[in-house]
């Protein structure tokens, strides 16, 4: 029930903002569904999408399994950009998603406190008895299945969710737990940390021990904006949205280092 809850409450504030836009916009607005590790390329790009379509985009971020469960109980929106594809997979099986686009990379990293008390220097010493690790939540957030796959893979899951003291639901609220020292370590996507430079170390994960995910945006297939939403999806995905995605610490897909 704790968990319906918040998903019940999210759903009513989608279908109020689809209803407000339905009678406020002389052209058609779009109601975003998009992780919350990419809000501020996101939000750029919204303001450039209406200024030169006229469309206004609403967003709604969050975890990209909480948001896959709102379309799934809604059916109603124009477009669902989450953290991997593995979601839009699962949309497109529901049959959910009808058109897509890739647009950049998710590169899980280590991040710690500034200084790096804890001494962590690679994914094992993540097992290292007394280490406060914070993960982001499987169950809601992209980043946090993620994390659980690269410890799978490396064969230390179990080791590392013993020192596990908390997760969050999102990509972005990971950073500001490990910049207030609320934990000694996280795993967590490169871009998601821009900003907190002077209050988190970042240690690179070696491309054979790490998973790199691809950032997808795709249409809905309810949409009553499907011209525009296209539109949208299309844009975000352009030299320009791409340019934009670099410019908030992303690499802007395809390129050959992540081939």
């Amino acid at each position: 029930m704790k968990k319906i809850m918040p998903v019940v409450a999210a759903i009513v504030m989608i279908m109020a903002l689809i209803a407000g836009m339905a009678g406020c916009t002389k052209t058609p607005g779009l109601m975003v569904y998009c992780g919350a590790g990419m809000r501020e390329p996101m939000d750029e790009i919204g303001t450039l999408f209406e200024q030169e379509d006229g469309a206004k985009v609403e967003y709604n971020y969050a975890g990209s399994n909480t948001l896959l469960s709102q379309i799934e109980i809604t059916k109603q929106g124009d477009v669902y950009m989450p953290g991997a594809t593995m979601y839009i997979e699962k949309a497109k099986e529901k049959g959910f998603v009808n058109y897509e686009q890739n647009v950049a990379y998710h590169v899980p990293v280590i991040a710690v406190p500034r200084g790096n008390p804890a001494n962590i220097s690679c994914l094992n010493d993540l097992t290292k008895p007394g280490v406060k690790v914070i993960l982001g939540d499987p169950e809601a957030a992209a980043c946090g299945k993620i994390a659980n796959k690269i410890l799978e893979k490396n064969k230390i899951k179990d080791a590392v969710w013993a020192n596990v003291i908390g997760t969050e639901p999102t990509a972005s609220e990971l950073p500001i737990k490990i910049a207030m020292g609320a934990g000694d370590v996280t795993i967590d996507w490169k871009a998601s940390l821009r900003g907190f430079e002077e209050k988190i170390d970042i240690i690179e994960i070696p491309k054979e021990q790490n998973i790199i995910k691809i950032i997808p945006v795709g249409t809905l297939t309810f949409s009553k904006n499907k011209d525009t939403a296209k539109k949208f999806v299309d844009f975000v995905a352009s030299d320009e949205g791409k340019a934009i995605y670099e410019k908030y610490g992303f690499t802007a897909y395809p390129n050959p280092k992540y081939e």
